[in-house]
């Protein structure tokens, strides 16, 4: 599991080379995949919210499967309040951590009905106060509808970030304040996804594909995995 901390690394200083190689790796993402997105369904910035706290531990499929049901009687908050936990913990019993979930999202739908009008806040304040919405999920869902560029570190974003030696940082966030500081500015608000899309069908854990990799040659680490 990755542990958090609070404290800043000394600033990344890249040299022309690297400036180079870094604008290169993300201009061939993005002639690969030009508008990426979350591969969680939702249509609004509720269900997005929900979707994303579903997903904590649990893979985007299996929330996904969860969620068509879901969302089908319970897309707003109101509809989640009344379902109740009991009703809900049917709807998410195949994802991890079910119950303590169930929890957070009939209490922060309590508290969008009685803070909020029944809208979702979309800042990050007030996103993080939600019950089970830390930052990782607050920075999914401002980045997500374009409100704020954010970089989730998830694990895949973690491990593509240090294979291509974006970043050495040893916390999610210490690698987010990397990828932040270096990533082409054009870049920032679709950064978050080509890494995850990248680390969950390309680069992935035990034997990445560098043969199928569009950055390969770009990659400090792909003579270990050839």
């Amino acid at each position: 599991m990755l542990t958090r901390s609070k404290a800043k690394p000394p600033r990344r200083r890249l040299s022309p080379a690297e400036k180079v190689r870094i604008q290169t790796l993300f201009d061939r993402f993005a002639a690969a995949t030009a508008d990426p997105h979350t591969e969680l369904r939702f249509d609004s910035p509720f269900t997005l919210i929900v979707a994303v706290a579903l997903s904590a531990q649990a893979t985007d499929v299996s929330v996904n499967k969860a969620t068509a049901k879901l969302f089908a009687v319970a897309d707003t908050p109101q509809k989640m309040l009344a379902l109740g936990e009991a009703g809900l913990m049917p709807f998410i019993a195949s994802i991890g951590l079910y119950r303590t979930k169930a929890k957070n999202v009939i209490a922060l739908s309590r508290i969008l009905i009685e803070r909020y009008g029944g809208e979702a806040p979309l800042d990050r304040e007030a996103l993080q106060s939600l019950p089970g919405v830390g930052r990782k999920t607050a920075s999914v869902v401002l980045n997500e509808l374009g409100i704020e560029p954010a970089i989730a570190v998830d694990t895949h974003v973690f491990r593509v970030s240090h294979r291509l030696k974006l970043s050495a940082g040893k916390t999610p966030d210490q690698v987010e304040q990397d990828l932040m500081a270096i990533v082409p500015k054009p870049y920032l608000t679709r950064a978050h996804h080509w890494l995850i899309l990248h680390g969950r069908y390309v680069c992935v854990a035990r034997k990445p594909k560098c043969e199928i990799c569009t950055v390969a040659d770009l990659c400090p680490s792909r003579d270990i995995y050839l």
